[in-house]
């Protein structure tokens, strides 16, 4: 597929840069709070962090504020019969492994912001395929390759759409339509949309 020239642009590259150091800045305090509510309901670690697949295939370790009891993702398998996303995907909001905030913060997507950091390494973007773990990316077809030719992003067209899970050939073309779509305007409005389809789930 033909991706739009934004997605290799030093335009893009900038607005990744800037937006995130004033985000940071700015959410510090929130940032700060939510640490201490993990501390004092979940204990240590603050963050969790996860393999997962980046522009050229290249693996990186995506951060999250933990939402789960340490070790949760070994036992995945035991709730896959609950799942809500199409597989190899999985998704489970009455998934039993959350602890203390965890669910609220992964339903409102405050789980995500410490991603910002994974913004200024380069290794993510503002807009791009949502990044997936390396047992998922397994487990898919060739056809999904067109993924991998850009930095992954936190937010994209699969993140605003209210109908994200329904099947995995709906998943693929919200990731399509969102490169073929490119442009600082684009870029606000598809964050703009998401935080919109967040605050309908809350």
């Amino acid at each position: 597929m033909e991706i739009h020239p934004y997605y290799y642009s030093l335009e893009k590259r900038l607005f990744d840069v800037v937006l995130a150091i004033f985000v940071l800045i700015i959410l510090f305090p929130i940032l700060l709070m939510i640490t201490l509510l993990i501390m004092i309901g979940m204990g240590w670690p603050v963050f969790y962090l996860q393999k997962r697949v980046g522009k050229d295939k290249k693996i990186f370790e995506m951060i999250k504020f933990r939402t789960m009891y340490v070790g949760a993702q070994k036992n995945q398998w035991r709730y896959r019969q609950h799942n809500q996303a199409p597989e190899p995907m999985y998704k489970n909001w009455d998934d039993p492994r959350f602890v203390s905030i965890g669910r609220w913060l992964a339903k409102t997507g405050l789980d995500e912001l410490p991603q910002l950091i994974n913004i200024l390494k380069g290794e993510m973007s503002f807009i791009g395929p949502r990044p997936l773990p390396i047992q998922e990316v397994g487990k898919l077809d060739k056809t999904w390759n067109f993924r991998y030719l850009v930095r992954q992003g936190v937010f994209s067209e699969w993140s605003t759409s209210l109908k994200k899970y329904l099947t995995l050939e709906d998943w693929k073309k919200l990731e399509e339509k969102t490169l073929r779509r490119g442009g600082l305007g684009y870029e606000v409005k598809t964050i703009v949309a998401t935080f919109k389809t967040l605050l309908l789930k809350i």
